[in-house]
C-alpha cells in the first residue's frame, strides 16, 4: 500500500511542465522507470471541460511520440498564421470559382441555376477517325458514331487462326458461353 501512495505523491513531484496551448491545455512529462528502463510519460490537463478536439495537431504528435521536443509558443504562432493564410486563399479561390462560373453559364442556365453539360458532338469530332476502331469490331464513321466491322475485318490473320485451331485451350469472344458446358481435354 504504501508502494501505491509512493507512486502518487511522485506523480506530482516529477511532473515538468512542457508547455500551454492557445485553448488553455496544460501539457506535462516525466520519467518512469517502466520494467527497469526509464520511460517519458506524456499527458495533457485539459482547461475545463474535457475536449480531446481541443488540442493542436503538434501538441497531438508530441503526446504520441512523434515529435522528442514539445511546439515553442512562436512555432505555434507561426502555424496558426499560416493556417489562417491558407483559409483566406481557399476563400478567395471559392469567389473566384464562382464568378467564373457565373461568367461561363448561358443566360437560361443562369436564370434556372442549372449548369449545361460539355458538348459531345464536338468532343468526339476531335477524336482521330480510324478504320481499325477500338479493337472490339467496331470504327468511328464519319459522323462519330460507331459502325460494326465486317465479319471479315474481325477475323485474325491465317497464321493466328491456325494456332488457335491447334490449341486445345477455350478460343472464342465469349458471345456463345454458357456456364458449365467447356469441359478441360482429356
Amino acid at each position: 500500500m504504501s508502494r501505491f501512495w509512493a507512486k502518487i505523491v511522485g506523480l506530482f513531484r516529477n511532473q515538468t511542465m512542457a508547455g500551454m496551448d492557445k485553448a488553455g491545455n496544460r501539457y506535462f512529462t516525466r520519467m518512469e522507470e517502466i520494467d527497469g528502463v526509464m520511460k517519458e510519460k506524456r499527458w495533457v490537463v485539459f482547461k475545463g471541460e474535457q475536449e480531446p478536439t481541443s488540442v493542436p495537431v503538434e501538441w497531438i504528435c508530441w503526446l504520441n511520440g512523434q515529435r522528442k521536443i514539445a511546439p515553442t509558443p512562436e512555432e505555434m504562432a507561426e502555424l496558426e498564421a499560416r493556417r489562417e493564410r491558407v483559409r483566406l486563399n481557399v476563400a478567395l479561390l471559392k469567389k473566384e470559382e464562382e464568378e467564373r462560373g457565373a461568367k461561363g453559364l448561358s443566360q437560361e442556365a443562369a436564370k434556372t441555376g442549372k449548369v449545361v453539360g460539355p458538348d459531345l458532338k464536338s468532343f468526339i469530332r476531335q477524336l482521330p477517325v480510324t478504320s481499325e476502331g477500338d479493337g472490339r469490331g467496331e470504327a468511328l464513321d464519319a459522323s462519330g458514331r460507331t459502325s460494326k466491322a465486317t465479319e471479315s475485318e474481325k477475323q485474325p490473320p491465317y497464321e493466328v487462326r491456325q494456332k488457335q485451331e491447334d490449341s486445345s485451350e477455350p478460343t472464342g469472344t465469349g458471345e456463345s458461353f454458357r456456364p458449365g458446358t467447356w469441359q478441360p481435354p482429356t
